[in-house]
């Protein structure tokens, strides 16, 4: 049998971790594209000022199921990005049917000459099947083109293995999940590409996926996982949507960035995460209490009683 033990005491955490950039249906690309309404903050509004800001190289390109809207929209994320991504995740959002219908537009994707460096830095697409389908088909003559991982479909603790046994290679981690539920489908992983009949070569994997973690509690403790985990990236959004820990009481803030130093940064008249050459630093969560290492995690209570 599999050896828990072993494998829970030969994690190691890792000290930074690559921020995966979110490129949401709604957002803008371009600096043109920025709308007039948006912020005037200092902080990034688009997909290229993020990238000037924060050095990123690895991003999440969300998929419509519009195949000549999405086509298009990603040639001209491909303009943007080429120069600077080394790894690129699409996400169907469950926007297509069937298999066959994501096929069809995967065979359109690949065929088009000028999305051909995008597809070449392309390693798995997130849940493209609606979820009351997903697990419901046999994906494996699809997943022979790209890996594709499990996501809102992933419901229960055996969620991972019976997607398997449909051709999927991955399953998203996210802390909304449970953290002892990314523990268990990364020892499978470890238990299914250590045996025998690896689907198709390809090995199975864990994907550090987001819901809008907020500084804080929130993304210290996703963070605190997939870095436990082994995790090379993970998707970042709450930093981009929101404006750090503007919210919270200025002491509050300053709890925070002294407690970790390198994780955030005071800017714009807030602490917020700091992402510096599309790296996440990580090592100030080598530490107890949801990676704060001191009794009431620099929440000021008082200020949260206020509000609730």
């Amino acid at each position: 049998g599999f050896d828990m033990a072993r494998f829970l005491a030969a994690q190691v955490p890792r000290r930074h971790i690559a921020a995966r950039h979110t490129v949401g249906l709604a957002d803008a690309i371009g600096h043109a594209d920025t709308p007039a309404d948006a912020p005037v903050d200092g902080l990034p509004c688009s997909l290229e000022a993020a990238i000037e800001r924060y050095g990123h190289s690895h991003f999440k390109l969300k998929l419509s199921g519009n195949v000549e809207v999405d086509l298009a929209r990603l040639t001209a994320i491909n303009d943007i990005t080429q120069a600077h991504a080394q790894l690129i995740t699409l996400d169907g959002n469950q926007q297509y049917a069937d298999a066959q219908a994501f096929s069809d537009f995967f065979k359109q994707l690949t065929s088009a000459p000028q999305l051909a460096p995008l597809v070449a830095k392309t390693v798995f697409v997130e849940q493209p099947i609606r979820r009351d389908q997903a697990l419901q088909q046999d994906v494996s003559a699809l997943a022979r083109d790209i890996p594709l991982l499990v996501d809102e479909s992933d419901a229960t603790l055996d969620a991972f293995v019976q997607a398997k046994a449909l051709g999927y290679t991955g399953v998203s981690s996210k802390s909304c999940k449970g953290f002892y539920k990314s523990v268990i489908n990364a020892a499978r992983c470890t238990n299914w590409n250590a045996g025998p009949g690896a689907h198709g070569g390809t090995p199975y994997f864990l994907s550090g996926e987001d819901l809008t973690m907020q500084a804080g509690i929130g993304v210290q403790q996703d963070l605190a996982l997939v870095g436990w985990l082994g995790l090379a990236h993970v998707e970042r959004n709450g930093h981009h949507y929101v404006n750090g820990m503007k919210a919270a009481p200025a002491a509050e803030q300053q709890s925070f960035l002294l407690a970790h130093e390198t994780l955030y940064e005071d800017s714009f008249d807030a602490v917020r995460l700091h992402i510096g050459g599309g790296q996440i630093a990580l090592n100030s969560l080598d530490c107890p209490g949801f990676g704060t290492g001191q009794p009431g995690a620099h929440i000021s209570w008082d200020a949260m009683h206020s509000v609730y």
